[in-house]
């Protein structure tokens, strides 16, 4: 079953997650904002669609 399309992740909420975690920091990033923007809008699509995006997320617990 298809999940309706999610809103883009606010601008507040990409500008917070910019902010480099410590280990972000080490690794260097071109781009905080694109970055950050990615990390949203891949959470909101596991969140939306857990079944569905299970085996392609590292961050999605197996059963």
């Amino acid at each position: 079953m298809s999940q309706p399309p999610s809103e883009p992740p606010s601008e507040e909420d990409v500008a917070s997650r910019a902010q480099l975690l410590p280990e972000e920091q080490a690794a260097g990033s071109d781009d905080p904002q694109a970055q950050a923007e990615a990390i949203l809008e891949e959470s909101e699509e596991r969140t939306q669609d857990p079944e569905g995006t299970r085996a392609d997320s590292t961050q999605t617990p197996g059963e």
